[in-house]
């Protein structure tokens, strides 16, 4: 049963800034404007993310191949290594991932008010969700298997019947511009190929001394690290948190595994939708600095919206990738118990709204299940929106992007549309009566 207000949790935590940089916004300005414009930001693969020539076909059963097409991407990031006091050789052996980390933690702090040397270092942390570092970094580790590759070309050259001469020539020469495009190997390079040195680097720069680290649940990666953060605002062992996630990853690995398991869409990304056929794959980065409310208070700080009940849940022995509707309700009807109020009283839930049809309706239907959990229920309804809509599924960038958009939303008093449902899905007349799809002007 829901808790009464005198039972809530003893420390609300409190959004006193944030940071962002999504496809098509770099400035949280940019990304509210997007939002209430519905403004999309898909496009086709750039041949120098993915050349389709190469890499595209539109069976998917065709091995090393993928049906999409389209994705939504980070421009112009460019990290200003001079002004930072970062090594020139750092950076160029240092995925790229790190530094938009570091950008955007930056200014996340900036927005609530601190510079690098006003910002408290005592007790305050950083929790990022990340997967797999970034495309950088298996790109380069690609100059490590230089001998792999050596092998393989010098046994085709020797059934083709080439010389030795001529084998050992090639073999010079391909090795040049083999290894031509990928930093050299350094002291740097370990460091900065890892994901769970992005938060340290963080820490790093700024001095925190709370800790600093990378947790991986994969879509989910980001919003476990915003429960992880308040979860030690709560206890005591923070005064301060960054909270967040990154994901800068679109390279084969992942578009073809996501292909190859029918994930992705060929058509156009229709979330919450009869006729959603998959999710158009993006990227970003975002940030929230978090504190106890009383603390932020005492401070003095600009409070965008508190964070009253946070949870986790999974499907137990259910499939590994299949999402289960009892699972997902179990988290939503924990975090509103420990924030002391029902679901029911909601005006809208920001969704994860993947585009998938299995995904799509185990979601809607989970959401259904958590409202109408406590008896009576009232006869009203609540609309669902999803920020994936705008800029595809940036995986584990996700979960803070959609939570950065509520925060807003709540704040402005708002409530945001959902991009490109036309058609509703079913469920929404079935099983989740309580629930609509958010178009605009509603």
């Amino acid at each position: 049963m829901p808790k009464t207000q005198s039972d809530k949790i003893a420390h609300p935590i409190a959004v006193v800034g944030m940071g962002c940089h999504y496809p098509g916004a770099n400035q949280l300005s940019e990304l509210w404007e997007n939002i209430l414009a519905r403004r999309c930001q898909f496009r086709q693969f750039p041949d120098q993310r993915l050349p389709l020539s190469e890499y595209y076909d539109p069976d998917p059963a065709t091995p090393d191949k993928t049906y999409g097409t389209r994705g939504a991407f980070i421009d112009g990031f460019q990290f200003d290594w001079i002004n930072r006091r970062v090594p020139k050789k750092t950076v160029d052996g240092t995925d790229i991932v790190h530094w938009l980390a570091l950008e955007i933690a930056d200014k996340a702090l900036e927005d609530a008010g601190y510079r690098r040397d006003t910002v408290p270092t005592q007790k305050t942390g950083v929790i990022l969700g990340n997967s797999l570092t970034g495309e950088h970094t298996r790109s380069n580790v690609m100059r490590l298997r230089w001998p792999y590759v050596r092998r393989a070309l010098r046994a085709a050259a020797e059934v083709k019947g080439l010389s030795g001469t001529i084998v050992e020539e090639l073999l010079e020469t391909m090795e040049k511009f083999y290894k031509s495009v990928f930093p050299p190997i350094t002291e740097d390079t370990l460091a900065g190929g890892l994901s769970n040195t992005i938060a340290g680097r963080i820490c790093n720069f700024f001095n925190f001394d709370g800790g600093g680290y990378t947790v991986d649940g994969a879509c989910s990666s980001s919003l476990i690290a915003v429960v992880t953060a308040a979860n030690a605002l709560s206890n005591g062992d923070l005064d301060m948190a960054l909270a967040g996630g990154i994901d800068i990853s679109l390279d084969t690995f992942e578009l073809i595994g996501f292909a190859k398991t029918g994930a992705l869409t060929a058509q156009d990304m229709r979330v919450y939708d009869r006729r959603a056929s998959g999710f158009i794959p993006g990227e970003g980065a975002g940030f929230v600095v978090l504190k106890r409310l009383a603390d932020a208070q005492a401070n003095g700080d600009y409070i965008y919206a508190l964070l009253d009940g946070w949870a986790l849940s999974s499907d137990g022995k259910g499939g590994i990738t299949a999402p289960s509707k009892v699972g997902q309700s179990k988290a939503l009807l924990r975090a509103y118990e420990k924030a002391g109020y029902s679901p029911q009283s909601l005006h809208f839930i920001e969704g994860h709204g993947t585009g998938t049809p299995v995904g799509d309706r185990a979601e809607i239907e989970g959401v259904a299940l958590a409202m109408n959990a406590s008896k009576p229920a009232p006869p009203r309804s609540c609309g669902m929106t999803s920020f994936k809509s705008l800029v595809g599924h940036t995986k584990a960038a996700a979960g803070i992007g959609g939570f950065i958009k509520a925060v807003m939303a709540v704040n402005q008093r708002i409530v945001p549309p959902t991009v490109n449902c036309q058609e509703p899905n079913p469920v929404f007349e079935e099983s989740a009566q309580c629930l609509y799809p958010v178009q605009l002007g509603e």
